[in-house]
């Protein structure tokens, strides 16, 4: 850098000079340094405790730590933070962050010290990530959408798969719209930094949650050790020494070691709340892949379907397709998971084949085979696949746009009609005195299913038409009021 500069003259040399030698610590301070609020006393946060057992910092030192928190912005820190990060336990900082976060809500959250929210971007960890993702959903109903998005950029901040993960289910699942678009926007950001689609994206967020290849691991309570995993269903078992299973671990007891068991034990409520996260998010997405035809790459389904510790317990409980040259194969997983065919024939999945969830449509006779085999293995699946109702287009229907078979059946409670967005309907925009008029669900390249309920979804008052009847089914090239 100089020595191109020298090339430009003296001056250019200077300025680079300058520039190079600045100490990042002192040249990123404004000419009045923040005044953290009076809740953030360090008499009412935990200590901050060195590495190594030698102590904690005192409480002056910790007002400089706070000021450092407040100087920082949403994923802007004061790089000074990062030489506390090599003086303090880790676990230490993380509990401080928390506790700093907590005072701040306890005081009112003042908009000027929002830094405390910021905070836990550069000093939270998964427990963090799970204690916050309830407030950032909560948020936008108590009009506070800005503190909800700030909330976004701490788990993006955070950065782990639990936060990703997290952060995904906000762009999935949340009620509130604007929410829902900017967790959304920030999804595609990583996804476009990464070069990969949403979908891809997806798979790669799906956490192992440190379990091991065959989905278990093991809890260490120092006298006695217990092999933890999930069953097909994903509900969780444990095996002592002797191998007998267990509903759940047993209550840490007296030879067991004090601080090995209570971890242990934390640890595993804490795995057990992961997968059913996992769980549910993951089947609503495997659901919404086979009716929209998604596909993956054999890699793509040996290395984050077939390989995934938790995942592959549902991949062998589905139907798939490997497509090869314009040819459709129908193959399932086994328990070794090896593949096989509706004979029970071992099956190679080819290198370049293109690999989807078999709907019961693209089955054709094969469809009958595959229901006798599931249901004589007991095989549950995870959602409706083989026994999954299929209806055809009458030739009314083909020619022009209305389902009226699905129109004036039973009156409904308009609840039901909110969880339709769980299966991938989107609600309609807000017309006259804030009724949502539709719901529509993308089926194809310009090609919506759109329905209209006799009286709507009063945004922010779902009570006020409490129950009603589906109106009106219609298709239509883009989603709207009939």
């Amino acid at each position: 850098m100089r020595t191109v500069a020298a090339e430009y003259g003296p001056e250019a040399e200077e300025v680079v000079a300058a520039l190079l030698s600045a100490d990042p610590l002192l040249s990123t301070l404004p000419t009045k340094l923040p005044q953290p609020g009076d809740w953030a006393d360090p008499v009412l946060l935990p200590q901050l405790l060195v590495r190594g057992g030698e102590g904690a910092l005192p409480a002056e030192t910790v007002r400089h730590v706070l000021t450092m928190l407040a100087l920082s912005k949403a994923r802007e820190f004061y790089p000074g933070l990062d030489q506390v990060a090599e003086e303090c336990e880790p676990r230490s900082l993380t509990d401080f962050g928390w506790a700093v976060f907590e005072q701040w809500r306890l005081a009112g959250m003042p908009a000027q010290d929002g830094w405390a929210l910021h905070a836990l971007g550069r000093l939270g960890d998964d427990e963090t990530v799970r204690r916050l993702t309830p407030l950032l959903r909560a948020w936008p109903g108590e009009g506070a959408h800005h503190r909800a998005v700030d909330d976004l950029e701490v788990l993006a901040g955070i950065g782990s798969d639990v936060a990703l993960l997290h952060l995904h289910g906000v762009a999935q699942r949340v009620k509130f719209k604007a929410l829902k678009a900017r967790a959304q926007e920030k999804i595609a950001e990583v996804a476009a930094g990464l070069g990969l689609s949403g979908d891809q994206l997806s798979d790669r967020l799906v956490p192992d949650l440190g379990l091991d290849a065959d989905g278990t691991t093991v809890v260490d309570y120092g006298a006695r050790t217990f092999m933890v995993g999930f069953d097909e269903q994903l509900k969780p078992y444990v095996l002592d020494a002797a191998g007998v299973r267990r509903k759940d671990l047993p209550a840490p007891g007296a030879r067991d070691d004090a601080e090995l068991a209570p971890a242990g034990r934390k640890r595993f409520a804490a795995l057990k709340k992961d997968v059913r996260t996992v769980a549910a998010d993951q089947i609503r997405r495997l659901e919404d892949a086979m009716v929209t035809r998604r596909s993956w790459t054999a890699q793509e389904f040996e290395q984050f379907l077939l390989g995934h510790p938790l995942l592959w317990h549902l991949v062998r409980r589905l139907v798939w397709l490997a497509e090869t040259n314009g040819t459709d194969t129908a193959f399932r997983v086994a328990e070794d998971r090896t593949l096989a065919d509706v004979r029970d024939e071992a099956f190679t999945l080819p290198a370049g084949a293109a690999v989807r969830i078999a709907h019961p449509l693209l089955l054709g006779d094969g469809l009958a085979a595959w229901s006798e085999l599931f249901t004589d293995d007991g095989i549950p699946q995870p959602f409706r696949q083989l026994a999954r109702p299929v209806y055809t287009l009458s030739d009314e229907e083909r020619a022009g746009h209305r389902l009226t078979r699905f129109e004036n059946g039973p009156v409904l409670p308009t609840t039901r009609l909110l969880g339709m967005e769980r299966r991938g309907w989107q609600r309609g925009e807000p017309q006259d005195a804030g009724v949502e008029r539709w719901l529509s669900r993308r089926v194809g390249p310009n090609r919506y299913v759109v329905l209209a309920p006799e009286d709507g979804i009063a945004v922010g008052a779902h009570d006020a038409y409490p129950e009603q009847r589906v109106e009106t089914v219609w298709l239509d090239v883009r989603p709207g009021d009939y």
